[in-house]
Order: C-alpha cells, then sequence, then structure tokens
C-alpha cells in the first residue's frame, strides 16, 4: 500500500485503487471519463482523486516523450562507489547529484557499490563527456562502472496495482 510520512499505510479502497489504475494508464483522462470508468459520479470521483492529491499517494502527473526525438538516445546505469560513507559525503553527493541534468535517477543502495545512477545522453561521446565532466568529479566518487542499453525492453512508471491492495 502507498505510504505517507506521518500516517503509515493509506487505507484505499476498490474505487481509489481503480481510480490509481486508470490514471497511471492516462493522467490526462477528464474527471468524466475517470468517473465513468470507475463507476461513481463525476462529484465524488473528483473529491477521491483531490484527496489522494492531498494524501500524496498521487505525486504528480507529467508527459512521456521519445528520448530519441530530444538527442537523449542513449541509456546508462552508472554504479558508484565512494571513497567514505559517512552522512555528510552522502548529503554533499546527493547534493551535487541533483545538479546534473542527464541525471534521471539515483538511488542510494546497500551491497557492493553505494549508488546506482540512471542517465540518458546523445552517444557515447556524449557519454565520455558527461563520465569525465560530471561524474567522477562528483563529492568523494572513488569509481565508476558503466553499463549501456543494448535494448530496452520495459520501461513503466506504473505500480502493479491489483485487487487485493484494497482494504
Amino acid at each position: 500500500m502507498p505510504l505517507t510520512e506521518t500516517t503509515g499505510p493509506m487505507q484505499l479502497d476498490r474505487t481509489d485503487m481503480e481510480i490509481l489504475r486508470q490514471l497511471q494508464l492516462d493522467g490526462r483522462l477528464s474527471n468524466i471519463e475517470l468517473s465513468r470508468r470507475v463507476n461513481l459520479s463525476p462529484t465524488p470521483c473528483l473529491n477521491r482523486v483531490k484527496r489522494l492529491e492531498r494524501d500524496g499517494v498521487i505525486t504528480g502527473y507529467g508527459a512521456f516523450v521519445d528520448p530519441s526525438r530530444l538527442d537523449a538516445a542513449m541509456l546508462v546505469f552508472v554504479e558508484v562507489v565512494l571513497d567514505r560513507t559517512t552522512e555528510d559525503v552522502f548529503a554533499q553527493f546527493k547534493q551535487a547529484v541533483m545538479g546534473i541534468p542527464e541525471v534521471q535517477e539515483c538511488h542510494l543502495l546497500s551491497g557492493g557499490y553505494d549508488y546506482l545512477i540512471k542517465a540518458r545522453v546523445r552517444d557515447m561521446a556524449a557519454y565520455r563527456s558527461f563520465l569525465g565532466t560530471s561524474l567522477v568529479s562528483l563529492p568523494s566518487v572513488r569509481e565508476t562502472h558503466t553499463y549501456v542499453v543494448m535494448e530496452e525492453v520495459k520501461n513503466t512508471t506504473a505500480i502493479a496495482i491489483s485487487p487485493g491492495h484494497a482494504s
């Protein structure tokens, strides 16, 4: 179940879950169409969507774009190992990586490396420049290992919502 920072697991019923399923499929649905799909009248449907937004279950809306049309067709994953793993180093690294536009995601992990970065660049020459000027110059970076994506098999932002999740 979705979590909020202050209240823990949300109590969501089947209608809430269906609203979330439908909005993940198409965030541009009109309230009229959404209410039809979830078998609610428009006003209660809109009230539920507003509550889900207010409670932080729905965190935003966006457009999906074709990276190749924006000169960012090359997708890479980069493992980053820091030379120290202290709170101040983590904070410095986090702040620095937030300012790098090519980085789409950055995750602090447990295991053999400290961070996993997902980035998009134009091509190998752009990646080499990105690596040399951005990644290895981040605070406390000791080493990196890069994996170039040859084929993107599945890419989704949708979170699986099954009927069993409803309270």
